[in-house]
Formats: C-alpha cells, sequence, structure tokens
C-alpha cells in the first residue's frame, strides 16, 4: 500500500488525489505498526506512525524517480572442486550466508556477483548461470521489496579473505557440516549443492499466486 501512494503521488498533479495517497500512505503505517507489534501505548503508535508516513514522504521523488520498485541484490554460489560451498559470516550480524551484495548501476548482475565474491571473500570466480530470482519480502526475510538474483559461480582462484569492514570470517563448508547458524539453507541449499554438483535446472522464480490481483 505504501508503494502504491508513493508511486501515486510521484505521478499525480492533482491536489485533491494527492491526499488522498497521503491518507492510504497513513494507513499502510497504521498496518506496520500492527505488523511490527508496537507497544500498546497510544502514543507511543502514533508516534511510530508518524515515522513511518514521515520516512516514506521524504522518499518521493517526482516522475519516473518516484516509481516505487523493490531493491535488487545479488547472491553467488560458490563451489570448489571439493564440492564445498563458500560462506561469509557477516560482521554485524553473525549470520552465516553465501556473498551477496546490492546490484551497483553500472554492472551487470553477473557482474556484481564476482565482485561481491572477491570483495567479501577474496575469492575469484567465474559466473557460470542464474539459478534463480527470490522475492525477499515474499520470502520472509526482507521487510521491504527486495529481489534477489542467485547466481551459480565457481572458483578459479584467490585466497580466503574477510573483507575488513562487512565479514567477520569466510570459510568452504560441505553439505553436511554448515555452520550452526545459516541464514535459509533449508530453501537455497538443496538447490546450491545440486548446482556444485554439476546439475543444470532450469533458473526457478516464484509462482504466480492466484490471489494476487483482486477483480477490479
Amino acid at each position: 500500500m505504501a508503494a502504491i501512494a508513493r508511486t501515486g503521488m510521484a505521478f499525480t498533479e492533482n491536489l485533491y488525489e494527492r491526499e488522498r495517497y497521503e491518507e492510504v500512505l497513513h494507513v499502510a503505517g497504521d498496518i506496520k505498526a500492527a505488523a511490527l507489534d508496537a507497544d500498546d501505548d497510544t502514543v507511543a503508535v502514533e508516534r511510530e506512525i508518524d515515522h513511518f508516513v514521515g520516512e516514506w514522504m521524504e522518499s518521493i521523488g517526482e516522475g519516473v524517480p518516484g516509481y516505487v520498485t523493490p531493491k535488487t541484490a545479488v547472491g553467488a554460489i560458490v563451489g570448489n572442486d571439493r564440492g564445498e560451498i563458500l560462506l561469509v559470516q557477516r560482521k554485524d550480524s553473525g549470520i552465516w550466508l553465501y556473498p551477496t551484495g546490492w546490484a551497483d548501476v553500472g554492472y551487470s548482475p553477473a557482474e556484481v556477483a564476482v565482485k561481491e565474491v572477491s570483495e567479501e571473500t577474496g575469492i575469484d570466480c567465474d559466473a557460470q548461470r542464474l539459478l534463480g530470482v527470490v522475492d525477499g519480502q515474499r520470502m520472509g526475510f526482507s521487510r521491504f521489496g527486495m529481489y534477489m538474483l542467485l547466481f551459480h559461480c565457481t572458483a578459479t582462484g584467490g585466497e580466503l579473505t574477510p573483507h575488513p569492514l562487512e565479514t567477520a570470517d569466510v570459510g568452504w563448508f560441505a553439505r553436511d557440516a554448515l555452520p550452526e547458524v545459516t541464514a535459509g539453507a533449508q530453501w537455497w541449499g538443496p538447490m546450491a549443492f545440486a548446482a556444485i554438483d554439476g546439475d543444470t535446472n532450469d533458473a526457478t522464480f516464484d509462482p504466480v499466486r492466484p490471489d494476487v490481483w483482486r477483480p477490479a
């Protein structure tokens, strides 16, 4: 709802429409506050709602720059000759995951994957193919709209070197010896190790839900 309202405000030139979109934005704030289990104190809830709406309003552009779309992240499943997977431990959370990063302007998605692996781990790799496209918000690991493009890559050289700001540790792991705190391995693990084993299945994507659009 917030995205629809912000996009509408970016394109409309009608004051009345803008007021209605702003009302929708406040409703979205109410919903978000409830979803986050905000404190029952009325003043605290209203403060949270005002914060959400203010943050959304500040990010509204004009025209196409104001069209709200999901952010794009790129992930890399990197395997080696021993059938192991390359994982990094995030410095901020301590959670282990395959190398990931936001898409950068001027780079193709595959180039971002190779760059992130090099920066976060010190390992050089070649991008082989797209494994899948994942809706992070729908999967439950993002509170905002985000698409993850997941690539299969093969290591070609380099040495394990954690990024000093982003990465606490890096390592190669067998499928039956993943770190205890590894995020989401239940959904990406089988696909990742199948690719490392040489399977060349078609890229995956989230299926279309039957009720995603309501009748007009």
